[in-house]
């Protein structure tokens, strides 16, 4: 064999080898943009459709001030409290989640960035992550932000909150 030249068994195997870890590369994309999406889906982005289910089930708002695509802290929050079981089993039976974005590179809808922009007006926000949560009638009862401690830590501090 020439130096620099593989034998077509050498490529073979190079090639398998390449193979695989685009596939193991493209599975892991997938488990984590399913997750992602699972944990997504208990989140409203429509202000009125939120506050009108937190009114009828008598439940707490939680508005998440966050930029989703860029903010490393908003990222942490979401990996540490809002997609863990404790946090998540905490929300469905006191919380209706809103997730009020500010992203760079995602895009929005024009009502949405409206109604996120004046959300955060109303609100204070100065800064990502920011969660206020509201009574039915959109009154504050309490903020909170990135803590460490994880989800157990964080539901821990929203039991803490007045229920109206």
């Amino acid at each position: 064999m020439l130096a620099g030249v593989c034998a077509p068994n050498e490529i073979a195997e190079w090639l398998s080898v390449k193979t695989l870890r685009r596939a193991l590369f493209l599975l892991s994309l997938f488990c984590f943009t399913l997750a992602s999406a699972r944990a997504d889906a208990n989140w409203l982005q429509d202000l009125s459709k939120a506050q009108a289910e937190a009114k009828q089930s008598q439940k707490l708002l939680l508005l998440d001030f966050t930029g989703s695509d860029w903010c490393i802290w908003c990222k942490k929050l979401d990996a540490e409290v809002f997609s863990q079981p404790a946090f998540q089993a905490y929300a469905k039976d006191h919380l209706v989640l809103l997730k009020v974005d500010f992203p760079r590179k995602i895009q929005q809808s024009p009502e949405v960035k409206k109604q996120n922009e004046e959300l955060a007006q109303k609100y204070g926000v100065q800064g990502f992550p920011t969660i206020v949560v509201v009574n039915g009638e959109g009154k504050p009862v309490g903020e909170l932000g990135y803590q460490p401690g994880g989800a157990d830590a964080f539901v821990n501090e929203l039991k803490k909150l007045p229920k109206s």
